[in-house]
């Protein structure tokens, strides 16, 4: 769909009373808001009308001819007026225009203009048909003679800074008679004028109406610069109709004793105070018949004194409503409390295109308001990586994204995004004309702060040591104990989440609380003035490294994923934790911590960060003075080059653990130790036949030691010799009763990779039919764990099974979602271990099979695993 450009005209509709004719209609109303999608439709399309996306009940849609949408909104309120609706069910459809200049980005037009038509369309009626000034000065003199425009004169427009001159499309035969436009003029109100367009959150803005309806004490809750006041604000504007006494906004941030707060109420309804007459008494009197709405701003510095007070007034006036924004819930009876998220965020690590970005709110704004400070900015798809990395540095918090935006007039996207890596101080100051906790992004978190108790205070600091989040448990041994938090640490976290300065995250089992970067960033640095920093980096430190340690014994059995899932959940944890340890030359915790976590760079495709890490800390000083620590890392850091297809490096590594693990005479750590070592040759193929005494060293050890998870395991490794040898007949015993074991044992983990050398052996030998069962299993319990380097491999082997079966684009889709992932996690262990005897499925040599493969390349990995286990049907992947 080409979408035009330069001056085009926006078309919004939306159907009034919806929510009420659902109600009404029930099941019915369903099949009447298809025909009402039809009718719209047909009306668009006949005059070169562009649908841009439909939202619930709304459409909204560009045209490049503001006399093409006027005729489309004309002839869509005639097909309406005629259509023979069922009694009760007729739809009666509002519809805005508005012609602007507004930059296309992808399929998003972005700036202020894009809101007129939605704002136009709300101040309307069912069946009628606002234009705004600049579209009747395009068609004043050109409509046909059956339509014509009526002056409606300037009316204040809800979210928007100046009024609008409005005219109503007049369409022969169609009713034209309606009230008067449901615009901030016709209720009483005292609503700021916003200078800029409220940005996205229209599914946001819908939930807190819908919460409203069913509520009377509505409380936004969330962080400082996250859009609580906006959003009340626009609720307020949005739900005009249902408060025909009065809407009415009243500030308190300045307002720091309960007994004023009804002077302010008084102030904003304009009530005169004559004489004795007690505020609360006045504001109570003139509420108590009247169907009205307050939105309570900045409430949290009066709490927990005035906690009760809007629930007071509501009980003295029965048609109240009110919206309380605070960074603390009211924990008042009657309370809805509706907490603000930050706004939709892409992933900058995905290298989003233009069109992509195009579809979060955080962008949306960033991009909105970098356009009001410089006109001719705009995102290409150079520069769009650096924008979603702007927007997630600051975790979406509409302030931060604001004044982001306004650096833009200094720095490109690029240089700004750099320079906020580093510090949010590059993110200046805001408009002079807001409050000082506004302007500034560490005004606005300080005043939070400053609320606080000074346990709360000292634990806030603690707790900024934790990198995304953590869970209770490490929470309480990092922070410590109570005597010397002055708070128990459970206590003081969740006080923490009420004032909106840590998030509880929900979607775990166990509690877990995330600080927003923006806000520990602050903590952070409160720590260092504290004189603390180093005693709460050292107890951060050990509790990852004795996380990981403890995990370790529980990677290779049924819960392998959901242990998995743990770690990886604190990967920026472990990865602070081992940058602390490097940084301050603490060695043998460094060493311990690296080697433990080598099992999850590897089965979660962090290979090649892991290869630096482990690499830099065998470089640390005084690695010689731990040799258990050391050999434990030497043993990681093989693993890593094996699992990165570095043989001769991963030789040298395990032959230097094998000579420590000699020197110590435990003969479970020789026996693993000559276990690893024989690999690299095997699948080097440097010395494939000298692997088999090493194996049988610790094949005996491993008997003596009555450990048959370590025989099992040398089973396969012996069956793996005979597979690079080609000696399948011999290969085959060996991996069959590996199997065995490893199925008796439970450890999946092995399992899976003895099918995998048993299905690979089948493939050399042409048995498709032997092969197939046992590729899809080990790839089942790969995917189920999420092992990254397992599901990298597994496609290949089911590549090569599709190849082996004459099924070549199924071959190649799954060939290059293989590769595809192998560059992605750095397993190139994938690109030696499955081209033994037969050869790896040949690159497309035509068209059609290189979209074959590109299909495959941009799978997800989740995709290409249903993919492989789905039956061959040789059709493409997006077609079942």
């Amino acid at each position: 769909m080409t979408l035009p450009t330069g001056t085009v005209t926006f078309l919004f509709t939306d159907i009034e009373g919806s929510t009420r004719l659902m109600q009404q209609l029930g099941d019915q109303y369903v099949p009447l808001q298809v025909v009402h999608h039809e009718l719209l439709r047909n009306a668009f399309r006949s005059n070169d009308g562009r649908e841009l996306r439909t939202e619930g009940d709304s459409f909204f849609c560009v045209f490049a001819s503001a006399l093409d949408a006027c005729q489309a909104a004309a002839s869509a309120q005639r097909s309406f007026a005629e259509h023979p609706w069922p009694e009760g069910g007729a739809i009666r459809v509002r519809i805005g225009l508005h012609t602007g200049e507004a930059p296309l980005m992808g399929d998003e037009y972005i700036g202020l203009d894009v809101h007129h038509a939605a704002r136009i369309a709300s101040a309307a009626y069912g069946g009628q048909v606002l234009v705004s000034a600049s579209t009747q000065a395009l068609v004043g003199g050109s409509l046909p003679s059956e339509l014509t425009l009526r002056d409606l004169g300037n009316h204040r427009l809800r979210d928007l800074a100046q009024t609008e001159h409005l005219f109503q499309l007049v369409v022969n035969g169609v009713p034209d008679a309606f009230p008067a436009l449901r615009t901030l003029d016709g209720t009483p109100n005292n609503l700021p004028t916003q200078l800029t367009s409220f940005v996205g959150r229209d599914d946001v803005v819908a939930r807190a109406k819908q919460l409203l309806e069913r509520s009377r004490l509505l409380t936004l809750t969330g962080p400082g610069g996250i859009g609580k006041t906006r959003l009340s604000l626009q609720v307020a504007a949005e739900t005009f109709d249902d408060f025909p006494d009065g809407v009415y906004f009243v500030p308190l941030s300045a307002v720091r004793d309960q007994e004023v707060i009804a002077s302010a109420i008084a102030q904003a309804l304009s009530i005169s105070l004559a004489g004795n007459r007690m505020p609360l008494e006045a504001v109570v009197r003139h509420l108590r018949s009247k169907k009205a709405l307050l939105v309570l701003d900045n409430f949290e510095q009066l709490l927990p004194e005035a906690a009760g007070f809007p629930s007071s007034l509501l009980k003295e006036s029965p048609d109240l409503k009110i919206v309380v924004s605070s960074r603390a819930a009211l924990r008042s009876y009657g309370e809805q409390e509706f907490p603000v998220e930050p706004l939709h965020l892409p992933d900058p690590g995905s290298k989003p295109s233009v069109e992509t970005l195009s579809q979060f709110e955080a962008v949306k704004l960033f991009i909105e308001r970098a356009l009001a400070v410089k006109p001719d900015f705009h995102v290409t798809n150079e520069n769009a990586p650096a924008v979603a990395g702007i927007c997630e540095r600051v975790d979406g918090l509409p302030l931060a994204i604001e004044l982001a935006a306004a650096r833009v007039k200094l720095f490109s996207p690029q240089a700004l995004h750099a320079r906020l890596e580093k510090s949010l101080s590059a993110l200046g100051g805001g408009s002079r004309d807001l409050p000082d906790r506004q302007q500034t992004l560490t005004g606005a978190i300080a005043w939070s702060y400053d609320l606080l108790e000074p346990s709360a205070r000292r634990l806030m600091a603690r707790f900024s040591v934790f990198a995304r989040g953590a869970g209770l448990e490490q929470a309480e041994s990092v922070c410590g104990p109570a005597d010397e938090v002055g708070v128990d640490v459970t206590t003081g976290l969740d006080e923490l989440a009420d004032q909106s300065l840590l998030r509880r995250m929900p979607d775990f089992e166990d509690p877990r609380l995330l600080m927003l970067q923006t806000i520990r960033e602050y903590a952070g640095e409160r720590l260092e003035e504290s004189g603390e920093s180093e005693l709460i980096q050292d107890r951060h430190a050990a509790a990852y490294t004795a996380m990981a340690v403890e995990a370790q014994g529980h990677l290779f059995g049924g819960e392998r994923k959901s242990v998995l899932d743990r770690l990886e959940r604190d990967l920026d944890n472990f990865r602070a934790a081992l940058d602390w340890s490097i940084a301050c030359q603490k060695t043998e915790q460094a060493l311990r911590l690296a080697a433990a976590m080598w099992r999850l760079w590897q089965m979660r495709g962090h290979l090649r960060e892991g290869r630096a890490r482990i690499e830099s800390v065998l470089a640390l000083p005084g690695v010689d003075d731990h040799p258990e620590a050391k050999r434990l890392a030497l043993e990681a850091a093989g693993g890593i080059a094996y699992w990165g297809a570095d043989m001769a490096t991963a030789t040298r590594f395990y032959d230097e653990a094998l000579a420590l693990t000699r020197a110590t005479g435990d003969k479970k750590a020789l026996a693993n130790a000559l276990y690893n070592d024989s690999f690299p040759r095997v699948v080097g193929r440097s010395d494939m036949r000298a692997a088999l005494p090493i194996l049988e060293e610790a094949a005996t050890l491993y008997g003596e030691l009555a450990d048959n998870a370590g025989l099992a395991r040398c089973k396969w490794a012996i069956g793996n010799v005979h597979y690079f040898l080609e000696d399948y007949p011999d290969a085959i015993p060996a991996l069959e009763e590996a199997i065995g074991h490893f199925r008796r044992l439970g450890d999946t983990f092995s399992l899976g990779w003895a099918l995998h050398t048993r299905a690979l052996v089948s493939v050399n030998t042409g048995d498709a039919a032997t092969a197939d069962p046992l590729a899809a299993e080990a790839l089942k319990l790969f995917s189920e764990a999420g092992d990254v380097s397992g599901v990298t491999l597994l496609l290949d082997d089911c590549a090569q099974l599709a190849q082996l079966k004459g099924e070549r684009m199924r071959a190649l889709r799954l060939a290059g979602a293989s590769r595809a992932l192998q560059a992605k996690s750095g397993t190139d262990l994938a690109a030696i271990t499955n081209v033994t005897g037969s050869k790896p499925v040949p690159a497309p040599n035509q068209d059609e099979e290189a979209g074959a493969w590109e299909e495959g390349r941009v799978m997800s990995s989740e995709e290409a695993v249903a993919y492989a286990l789905q039956p061959e049907s040789g059709e493409s992947p997006g077609s079942n």
